[in-house]
């Protein structure tokens, strides 16, 4: 699945970008908010390849493995946004003071 593999390979690089941003920054909730947007392209990097492993390979041991990458995939995205989203104001009102 060609679609497949353009998502996982932009998941994984917006992953990396992130986790420059973050080792660059400074300030520490920009810091924790810039890891929780790494979490989410990690996750969707680990789910979207468990699901194109489904697609590639048809065997138990296969299905199997595709089942716990898709599993911590999408638990990794739902974790990292929730943290997005805790982190979010506080990384705003840091970059408001840093500013001023």
């Amino acid at each position: 699945m060609p679609f497949l593999v353009i998502i996982i390979i932009t998941a994984f690089v917006f992953y990396i970008f992130y986790r420059v941003q973050n080792v660059r920054s400074k300030r520490p909730m920009e810091k924790k908010w810039l890891a929780a947007k790494s979490s989410m392209a990690l996750g969707l990097f680990v789910g979207v390849f468990g699901i194109n492993t489904l697609f590639v390979q048809q065997t138990t041991v296969s299905y199997i493995v595709a089942a716990i990458f898709i599993l911590f995939g999408f638990a990794s995205m739902i974790a990292g946004y929730k943290m997005y989203k805790y982190y979010l104001p506080f990384a705003q009102k840091e970059a408001d003071e840093f500013n001023n």
